[in-house]
């Protein structure tokens, strides 16, 4: 295991500035996602710590050993660095077998017969595909072939895993069984690993660390808790989540005696944090946090159901007050007929509160660009 630490790294492709001197800590054996929209700076920070590509300024450690330095004048080659890829495109030998895919770069260590022998086999049979070994890639599913390359980093036992959208080309029902999996293997080789994705669920299951980015830059480094609950700002609240995030902007206002969020025909319970009557704020719920009832209660707000998504294990609900629309999630299947009255309830404690002119959460401690997370 090695921490891996970047310090002030920048890069740009001519005018345009992809990562903005960026300072992230990677703890020694931790799982670390970096999440964003596409273009955001994610795969080319990746890229720098594998020494795929050169920044224009900066540091990058893996422990104690500089491997890139623009002011040393360091830079250590991708085959150097001693660690493992896996990209979206699975990147096989397709005139090797899977055997072979995965003692090749055993063989280029010139370790002894029996270690590769030995390396090879557990890889196989830790990705479940040692019936397949004499298989060419031609001949396998495009999830056994991730497996493969699952199977070939794990043989090589490097001290720092890096994935790059691993997953995004398999089905649904693969990448839910590649996640456990990968979880898996995590916990038994221990290796520091960076994984990159646009899926936020991928982040949320897989993570020790999250960090969030945004055009070029860190906007939030926490753990999936925290990411998920306590959002920065309004774009990684809207970022993270599926449903997404019910955001309803109003004036706090007193009503009997205390404050809330007076939205366009929904009101919103809110605390001291969020400051005092006649300011103006963006709340966000999430839509498994209302309460609803189907029957009338002291307190709670009537609102209009337009339709009832049923998933299976949960139902999407849209419900309408006025001007303002909401989504709901209710665990089950939930026969409920578009047009009825329902009643719902806020918790003032899954509520957040934003200033719509920064966008930025009025009451979070959350670590932003620039934090050490170590």
């Amino acid at each position: 295991m090695k921490e891996i630490r970047l310090s002030g790294i920048r890069k740009a492709y001519g005018r345009e500035t992809v990562v903005h001197d960026m300072d992230l800590v990677v703890r020694p054996g931790e799982f670390l996602t970096i999440l964003g929209p596409s273009g955001c700076g994610k795969t080319t920070t990746l890229r720098a710590i594998a020494g795929l590509e050169e920044p224009d300024d900066g540091e990058i450690r893996f422990d104690d050993q500089v491997v890139f330095s623009r002011q040393k004048g360091v830079i250590v080659p991708p085959e150097k660095r001693n660690l493992g890829l896996i990209f979206q495109s699975y990147a096989l030998w397709p005139h090797m077998t899977v055997e072979k895919n995965i003692l090749q770069p055993l063989q280029n260590k010139g370790l002894s017969r029996a270690e590769i022998d030995e390396r090879t086999t557990r890889a196989l049979d830790s990705v479940q595909m040692s019936a397949f070994r004499k298989r060419y890639p031609s001949e396998l599913s495009g999830g056994q072939q991730q497996r493969v390359a699952v199977a070939r980093m794990i043989a090589s036992q490097p001290p720092i895993l890096l994935m790059d959208e691993p997953l995004s080309n398999l089905d649904a029902k693969l990448r839910l069984e590649m996640r456990a999996e990968l979880l898996r293997l995590h916990r038994e080789l221990g290796s520091t690993t960076v994984y990159v994705t646009h899926d936020q669920a991928e982040a949320l299951t897989l993570s020790d660390t999250v960090v969030v980015m945004d055009q070029g830059s860190i906007v939030q480094i926490g753990a999936p808790y925290d990411i998920y609950h306590h959002p920065t700002n309004l774009l990684v609240a809207e970022f993270i989540g599926e449903p997404r995030i019910n955001l309803i902007e109003g004036e706090l206002t007193e009503a009997g005696g205390t404050v809330v969020l007076q939205g366009k025909g929904i009101r919103i319970p809110a605390d001291a944090a969020a400051g005092s009557a006649s300011r103006r704020l963006v709340a966000s719920v999430r839509p498994e946090s209302i309460l609803l009832s189907t029957e009338k209660r002291d307190g709670w707000q009537e609102v209009r159901l337009d339709n009832a998504q049923p998933t299976g294990s949960t139902t999407i609900l849209q419900v309408a007050a006025g001007d303002s629309r909401l989504s709901l999630v209710q665990t089950g299947f939930v026969r409920l007929e578009p047009g009825i009255a329902l009643w719902i309830d806020f918790d003032p404690a899954s509520v957040n509160f934003f200033d719509p002119a920064t966008g930025k959460n009025i009451r979070t401690s959350s670590k932003v660009a620039g934090a050490d997370v170590g």
